[in-house]
């Protein structure tokens, strides 16, 4: 894969609207741009957990294990549905008590079905020479759409006084969150 698609594929799915992309917006919204930074390492972590270890043996993995895809799409879909139930019975309480957390932001990524495509389609092959350059170049985009996502989360609150704006923040992002849960339940049902 030449350079140029490689950036191209890895920032189309990056930016997609997704469960991580959703916390790092309300993280954005809740507590500002320092909080978003403050996540980074957990979002990083996330990625790097499913992708490097798929990179390494998640193609023989699949192949042997057909099922096992499904079992990790059902359990991303459970997590991602849990995620959205809390934001939404939240949605009334102060903004302090659903504060996105590096836990939440953690689970949510290693399990999150952008983290397979990474590790079994956009990563090269440990024995590429272009695997170890194009990991760190994965690294900054993933840090990168972190902030884009964060900072339009922040930017919902200029000029807000008080947790209303917040709220409305949650309550969008818990259903989308019930959305993206329902469709990766539906394509694990459906595989």
């Amino acid at each position: 894969m030449t350079f140029m698609a490689f950036v191209s594929a890895v920032l189309a799915i990056l930016i997609a609207p997704g469960p991580t992309n959703t916390l790092m917006s309300l993280a954005g919204a809740q507590s500002g741009l320092g909080r978003v930074i403050r996540l980074l390492p957990a979002e990083v972590s996330g990625y790097l957990t499913t992708s490097v270890p798929l990179v390494f043996m998640g193609a023989e993995l699949i192949e042997r294990y057909p099922a096992g895809a499904a079992l990790l799409k059902i359990v991303a879909a459970v997590w991602v549905m849990f995620l959205a139930l809390k934001l939404w019975g939240r949605g009334d309480t102060a903004v302090a008590s659903s504060e996105v957390t590096a836990r939440r932001v953690y689970v949510t990524t290693m399990l999150n079905p952008k983290a397979l495509i990474f590790g079994l389609v956009l990563l090269p092959a440990p024995i590429d020479p272009q695997f170890v350059p194009r990991l760190g170049l994965f690294i900054l985009m993933v840090v990168g759409v972190a902030l884009l996502w964060g900072t339009a989360g922040a930017l919902t609150q200029i000029g807000s006084s008080g947790g209303g704006r917040v709220r409305t923040v949650q309550r969008i992002a818990s259903v989308w969150l019930a959305v993206v849960a329902m469709t990766l339940l539906a394509g694990a049902v459906s595989a």
